[in-house]
């Protein structure tokens, strides 16, 4: 299609497991980070909407767009980044580069969003949603340097440190759901 940018192309595809399957083509013709992380997080991303559209049902939430960012939001992050300014500027870049895709700029914003490295106030309601899937889901992954930590303990250092003094419009409801998961697979 004439005029087509990747941006619409992405947001135009409303099945989330082809949106993975576009990402993977992605990694391999741009080298953008994907991986299991990714697809890790974007599950408990979209876990997550569907508790709030179940449970909250007036939440006034574009599943599409906020699924696009999770996959999209780490592009230019780099695999066991130990710098501290690669891991304070990923999101920034990335943002950057999604809009030379084409991706306009409130959806760069969100994904910029990620994190509080460079937006820490007045974040887009999105970028809430994405910061708590990142990090509880951070939490739980094994890493070169820890083992992952159980739900229950990512539960509390997410809101005693990591967020600890910082307003994230859906912790509480975050935490109702993963409260209401662990309580599932129990």
């Amino acid at each position: 299609m004439e005029g087509e940018t990747f941006a619409s192309y992405m947001l135009s595809e409303k099945d989330w497991l082809k949106k993975m399957e576009i990402m993977r083509y992605l990694r391999k013709k741009t080298g953008i980070y994907y991986d299991n992380t990714v697809v890790f997080k974007t599950l408990i991303t979209k876990m997550f909407l569907n508790y709030l559209k179940e449970n909250y049902p007036d939440e006034d939430l574009d599943e599409n767009l906020i699924i696009t960012a999770r996959l999209l939001c780490d592009c230019l992050k780099k695999e066991n980044a130990t710098d501290l300014e690669d891991i304070r500027s990923y999101a920034c870049k990335g943002a950057e580069y999604l809009a030379k895709l084409g991706f306009d700029k409130r959806f760069c914003r969100i994904c910029e969003g990620v994190n509080r490295y460079t937006i820490g106030e007045n974040r887009e309601p999105e970028s809430d949603i994405l910061e708590l899937a990142d990090q509880f889901g951070g939490m739980l992954l094994n890493r070169p340097e820890r083992v992952g930590f159980k739900a229950d303990e990512a539960v509390v250092l997410l809101k005693y440190r990591n967020l600890k003094g910082k307003y994230n419009r859906y912790l509480d409801k975050f935490l109702e759901f993963v409260n209401f998961v662990n309580k599932v697979e129990a």
